[in-house]
């Protein structure tokens, strides 16, 4: 019963972290105005948007595609540095949003993206 467990928690974490990766990527290749304007307000330019975006999606798909264990731990690597960076540029900004939600949100995909990593099968390891 723990591995039919473990197998749903990395499942419903890995699903998220992807949703928000996908959705978020979407977003900055569609230039949508909030996102622009969120980016611009830190300070960034217009164009990283579509950066971030190409990343965010292939990221995505890494996670969730059969094989390829080393793309995933690349992958999973770029979601951490990608969401603990979106926390500090706001933090150092101080574009908290109400309550902080700008850099707990991210935080909180982090901290799911390394769930999804520590429970991932092995048929997904290096």
């Amino acid at each position: 019963m723990a591995a039919k467990t473990k197998t749903i928690g990395y499942w419903v974490c890995t699903v998220l972290v992807a949703f928000v990766l996908l959705s978020g990527g979407a977003a900055e290749l569609a230039h949508q105005h909030d996102t622009i304007a969120g980016m611009e307000r830190l300070g960034y330019p217009d164009y990283l948007a579509t950066i971030l975006g190409i990343w965010k999606v292939l990221g995505a798909v890494a996670l969730l595609a059969p094989r390829f264990p080393r793309l995933k731990e690349w992958a999973y690597a770029g979601i951490v540095f990608d969401l603990t960076g979106a926390a500090a540029s706001h933090a150092f900004s101080h574009d908290y949003g109400p309550s902080a939600f700008h850099i707990i949100v991210p935080l909180i995909i982090t901290a799911l993206a390394f769930a999804s990593w520590a429970l991932r099968p092995a048929s997904r390891r290096c």
